[in-house]
């Protein structure tokens, strides 16, 4: 595997290249990621993994300077996985003049869920994704659907910016009791790890509602809301919404998904669930 930092030498390894695919992550990989990486070297002949703790995304307060960073560690994974190269940049290789001045404005989807608790947040995804396709010039892009939310926002960019390049969801990665693997699972305390998986199980009960036909959509929120609200999280919301788009969901419509974000004490975790009603 190769290691590369600067723009410049990725862009010389690119040339008369084809079928590259690329995973772009924050690092402190998972077996998530590894997953991606697995579709990823499923669909190309080489694969390009980024890791960049993007600032952009991250809102004052929250856990820019904590976000766990380990390299090395990364490092070795993408390597024992058969991946072509690691593009590692430092904040000064992508933002040279210490900020970004042009930015991706995403949809108006981008003030919605987890942006109206991030505001930001996406702008600064879309961003950071914009300039990474510019550099790694990828055929095939990888991204989990646990932040389905981001997955929607990047195919509206790659579709209304006309970019060559094929997006490609990847399933949530579990643990066996069903908690969404994640990079911050790890600020979790022995006691609140083992509660974590209460969230899957609310957004469960939710599409085991929805499969048996309900459509009384904000009783099942709110109801859901309340029981995680009982167990002692604090929800930042928990809605059903078309799974196409992110619109709000409306009877007769079969391609849903419940999404949920909650702090359990200070982690904010988020999860999802995508169903296909049948046809009545």
């Amino acid at each position: 595997m190769r290691v590369i930092k600067t723009i410049r030498e990725l862009r010389a390894w690119r040339k008369g290249r084809k079928d590259v695919a690329f995973v772009p992550t924050m690092g402190n990989l998972h077996d998530g990621h590894m997953a991606l990486i697995k579709a990823a070297k499923a669909r190309a002949d080489a694969v390009v993994v980024s890791i960049f703790v993007n600032r952009l995304q991250f809102g004052q307060g929250e856990d820019f300077d904590a976000y766990p960073r380990t390299l090395k560690a990364d490092s070795e994974k993408l390597e024992a996985a058969g991946v072509s190269v690691l593009f590692a940049p430092d904040d000064e290789e992508l933002y040279p003049r210490g900020g970004q001045e042009c930015h991706v404005e995403p949809s108006t989807l981008q003030n919605e869920l987890c942006g109206i608790y991030r505001p930001g947040h996406f702008r600064g995804v879309a961003t950071v994704v914009l300039k990474l396709f510019n550099i790694v010039q990828p055929d095939i892009a990888c991204f989990g659907k646990k932040d389905y939310q981001q997955l929607t926002i990047i195919r509206q960019m790659v579709e209304d910016l006309n970019l060559n390049v094929m997006i490609v969801p990847v399933d949530i990665g579990r643990a066996d009791d069903g908690l969404a693997l994640s990079s911050r699972n790890g600020y979790l305390s022995a006691e609140e790890r083992q509660r974590a998986p209460q969230l899957f199980r609310a957004i469960s009960g939710v599409v085991k509602a929805l499969e048996k036909g309900t459509t009384q959509y904000a009783d099942l929120e709110k109801a859901a809301t309340k029981r995680l609200t009982d167990l002692g999280w604090k929800v930042d919301y928990l809605e059903i919404r078309r799974s196409e788009d992110l619109q709000q969901a409306r009877p007769g419509d079969k391609n849903l998904i419940v999404l949920a974000a909650a702090y359990m004490g200070k982690t904010r975790l988020i999860d999802n669930l995508e169903v296909t009603l049948p046809s009545r």
